[in-house]
């Protein structure tokens, strides 16, 4: 069974974050390193808006892989627009089931939700 590139990019993206690393490896090409260098070029912007937008959740105080789901989610709604926001909301949610807990794609969802009203001019 392959690898959706969305679930390799999490996966880059929360070993990149644990292990305080500067980028991807080069095993990652295609949509899952350009989701991966996209989310890493554009990190401060990212952590302020969900840092807005988590009431009383500091990012760095997020469980490591709702943090990286939150980041991947909230740049394909910035700067991905051929990407419509409901498959960016599914596919998070879907991501943090799969890979967190059942409370986290609560948690994904609702501040993903949110942000997706502002990053985009069509509501979800």
């Amino acid at each position: 069974m392959s690898i959706e590139p969305r679930d390799r990019a999490l996966r880059a993206l929360y070993e990149i974050d644990l292990r305080k690393l500067d980028g991807p490896g080069d095993e990652l090409s295609g949509k899952a390193k350009r989701l991966v260098e996209g989310v890493l070029g554009r990190l401060p912007e990212l952590d302020r808006s969900l840092e807005a937008t988590a009431n009383r959740w500091r990012v760095e105080r997020m469980p490591p892989v709702d943090r990286a789901i939150l980041r991947l989610g909230l740049y394909e709604l910035r700067h991905e627009p051929a990407t419509p926001v409901a498959v960016v909301l599914s596919e998070a949610v879907r991501l943090a089931k799969t890979y967190s807990t059942e409370k986290s794609g609560a948690f994904v969802n609702g501040v993903l939700g949110v942000l997706a009203e502002s990053a985009r001019d069509r509501e979800v």
